[in-house]
């Protein structure tokens, strides 16, 4: 880490879609997920704003297979990481730009809404992420 310089995110939020594991070719798990945090504003009138921000989360090795065989759509969430902007060349040759959270942990802290069951116990599961060379895209 430089010094004088902190990458740290914390989000507490909702899964927006059931994850989709995926492999690289040399068999390392990876998973994508949206997860949404919303804050409420009062406007000049008074009145209450919801805002809601989507943030694209990325997983990697034993925490993706965690998410994948545990975490569903509407499941609370706490995600700790660190931003990283990816830049690449879509189809026709413009070049596209995401910067997302790469999960260092995970943790789930309630029923999904989905459920509407009892709290799921599960630990939290911290992982570093693998080289760049394993990145399958």
């Amino acid at each position: 880490m430089q010094r004088g310089s902190v990458n740290k995110v914390i989000l507490v939020g909702h899964v927006g879609q059931d994850p989709e594991p995926r492999y690289t070719p040399s068999g390392t798990a990876v998973v994508n997920i949206s997860v949404a945090t919303n804050e409420v504003r009062r406007d000049s009138d008074g009145n209450e704003q919801k805002l809601t921000e989507w943030h694209r989360i990325v997983l990697w090795g034993k925490q993706a297979e965690f998410v994948g065989n545990y975490i569903k759509k509407g499941q609370l969430v706490y995600v700790e990481g660190r931003l990283q902007t990816r830049t690449w060349e879509d189809r026709n040759k413009v070049e596209r730009r995401t910067t997302e959270v790469v999960a260092d942990a995970i943790t789930m802290l309630g029923a999904s809404k989905a459920s509407e069951g009892s709290p799921a116990e599960s630990p939290a599961v911290s992982e570093a992420p693998p080289d760049d060379d394993d990145i399958p895209f």
